[in-house]
């Protein structure tokens, strides 16, 4: 039998347990994930849907439950093998782009391949390719500063996918961008989940949780209701 990519069972994640003042941002949450699905999570501020995808992608660990990545127990790994998944296993994409402001957009997505120990005569190539695959080769030497909120996404999703991760998380990834760059970005997420990644999108947005495979929606920490869909794929042109 083939292990679920994701499978967190009873997992809590408490602040303050026991305290008057004691928060369950997630409160008893089970779900598994299979390889090459297209989950969005869905739920207001305060729901606990960032949590769970920061235990999700090992940035956190749970105060209760379990948690299989790939068949292995994440609660047995060390810190070092837990920065090995983040660096190797998972590619991150932040509302806020996390970009390094004095690093040019190759410098940036060049950082996770240093991480990982790619060899330096790769180092380049590799970040040169995952520009190109969003659309900005002719802006490598580009800084933060120098460029727009969708460009800065742009370079946030190639340092993500430069590692060729087989997981993306997204968080909010079109909170910061006006509608047409934030439908250009859906249908790059879309893409790579065509070519076999798993997606996990975090949002607070109905719309854009319905570009997903299956809904996940989260309320107080608990899940509410967890649905698989049929998807008409925006026809916006994907930045390849």
């Amino acid at each position: 039998m083939i292990a679920m990519l994701i499978d967190i069972r009873n997992v809590y994640k408490i602040y303050g347990e026991g305290l008057e003042s004691e928060v369950r941002a997630l409160d008893g949450v089970t779900v598994g994930i299979d390889r090459g699905e297209f989950v969005a999570v869905v739920g207001a501020s305060g729901s606990g849907k960032s949590t769970l995808m920061n235990v999700l992608g090992c940035l956190d660990i749970p105060t209760y439950g379990d948690y299989f990545l790939d068949g292995q127990d994440v609660a047995e790994l060390t810190d070092k093998e837990l920065s090995h998944i983040r660096n190797k296993q998972i590619g991150f994409i932040f509302q806020g782009f996390n970009l390094i402001p004095e690093l040019t957009a190759l410098e940036n997505v060049e950082l996770p391949l240093i991480y990982q120990g790619i060899p330096a005569s790769r180092q380049k190539d590799m970040a040169m390719e995952a520009l190109e695959r969003v659309g900005l080769a002719g802006r490598s030497k580009h800084r933060p500063s120098e460029m727009s909120g969708g460009q800065q996404q742009r370079v946030a999703i190639a340092r993500a996918i430069a590692t060729r991760p087989p997981i993306i998380m997204a968080d909010e990834p079109t909170g910061a961008l006006d509608s047409k760059t934030g439908l250009e970005v859906l249908a790059f997420l879309q893409q790579l989940n065509r070519e076999g990644s798993t997606i996990l999108l975090i949002t607070h947005d109905n719309s854009i949780a319905a570009t997903a495979r299956r809904i996940i929606r989260i309320s107080d920490g608990r899940i509410l209701e967890d649905v698989r869909q049929e998807v008409d794929w925006y026809e916006t042109k994907a930045i390849v």
